[in-house]
């Protein structure tokens, strides 16, 4: 074999990341994924049911198992290879094509959503499979997310044929089996560059954090005024915020403490657990309160109903509950400011119905700003030697 041939099959070999960081393609292919995103937020916002809610949060799900799946496989191989990069543009082109039928993924394009993301899903295990060819390890988690995948894209296919209850039931039954996959198969086998995978995660928070900026562009576009400007600056502020809950310090602490782990399984498990797990209830808090301050901004003197007063109040809410678990999950304790904060916004979340929605935009910043002044103040030099880690 040529050189030249030896460092290409090497390139697809399972050799592990160290010292990369998120390459260009990852990041072009993660912003097909912002589309897939938007698309969740039209859904519900469409649908303002608690219905139209669970079918946005379901296709979130199933999206995001795909989107995770991408994460972990680019710690395996390098995406800026040849062969894999034709192949991930082929995943980014029937990506699209998923987010396209993601406004009819439980009415007429059912059908089609369920095979095309199966395309999307079997294009990643086909990549792992040419990693793996030299590591049954590897191997043996791969076919388990190739049964799993299957299994998911079955039931998936089926639900197009019910509408109503057994629709979504089929669908809930879809995502809990094919998430439990590396509960049934193991988690030994997969391969991880801890710094690469948290970063990659990281700027998916940024990209979700960016639907609530185009959410707030959105509920604006129609007319600017006092109450549009304000409604905008608060939904800015509130973005803001989120963005500083997570970026602050806990980003940095838990990317130390992954790359810190036993490599292999308890690292895995880790990754599975804080990351792949738990960033999915961040994110779908997010992407809730995006569809909080669309309605918000677009009604801002109008009393919000009882779906967009949850999404921007319980949104919040369980963006926080997923940074609880986060925490518990890296250090076993519970961050009871963060937990009891949610605990609130929920109750809140009648009030909030009786108020003009601009009111209780201004709390929910009010309450979440008072948070971060807290934690900052209650943190205190700890914060700046995690942020800064030279400091002694």
């Amino acid at each position: 074999m040529a050189a030249g041939d030896e460092t290409a099959g090497s390139r697809l070999g399972a050799t592990l990341r160290e010292g990369e960081r998120v390459t260009p393609l990852e990041l072009f292919f993660d912003l097909v994924f912002v589309l897939a995103i938007t698309q969740c937020t039209a859904l519900m916002s469409h649908h303002p049911t608690w219905s139209g809610l669970a079918q946005g949060l379901l296709v979130l799900g199933m999206l995001w198992w795909a989107w995770t799946g991408y994460s972990w496989l680019t710690s395996v191989i390098d995406p800026e290879e040849g062969a894999v990069r034709l192949v991930i543009f082929g995943a980014m082109a029937a990506l699209l094509l998923v987010s396209l039928c993601v406004p009819e993924a439980f009415g007429g394009l059912a059908l089609a959503f369920a095979l095309i993301y199966g395309v999307v899903r079997y294009a990643q295990i086909a990549l792992f499979m040419l990693a793996s060819p030299d590591d049954d390890a590897l191997r043996h988690s791969v076919l388990g997310l190739g049964g799993s995948t299957t299994v998911a894209v079955i039931l998936l296919a089926s639900a197009s044929l019910f509408d109503g209850l057994a629709q979504g039931a089929l669908w809930v039954l879809a995502l809990f089996l094919d998430m439990a996959e590396p509960y049934f198969f193991g988690s030994e086998g997969w391969k991880l560059v801890a710094g690469h995978f948290a970063e990659r995660h990281g700027l998916i928070v940024i990209i979700a954090l960016g639907e609530s900026i185009v959410a707030i562009g959105i509920g604006a576009s129609h007319s600017l005024n006092l109450g549009v400007g304000t409604g905008a600056v608060l939904g800015v502020a509130l973005a803001a915020a989120m963005w500083w809950v997570y970026f602050d310090i806990v980003a940095i602490v838990a990317a130390r403490r992954l790359s810190e782990a036993e490599v292999g399984k308890v690292q895995n498990e880790m990754a599975r657990d804080s990351y792949s797990y738990m960033h999915l209830v961040m994110v779908a808090g997010i992407v809730l309160t995006a569809l909080g301050l669309k309605t918000t901004i677009g009604h801002f003197d109008d009393d919000l109903e009882a779906v967009p007063a949850f999404a921007l109040l319980g949104g919040l809410a369980v963006y926080l509950i997923g940074h609880v678990g986060f925490r518990y999950r890296h250090i076993h304790t519970i961050n009871r400011q963060r937990l009891g904060l949610a605990i609130v916004l929920l109750i809140l979340v009648p009030v909030a119905t009786e108020v003009p929605a601009l009111v209780a935009l201004a709390v929910a910043n009010l309450l979440i700003w008072a948070l971060i002044a807290y934690e900052t103040r209650s943190y205190g030099e700890g914060r700046q030697r995690v942020r800064r880690p030279q400091i002694a």
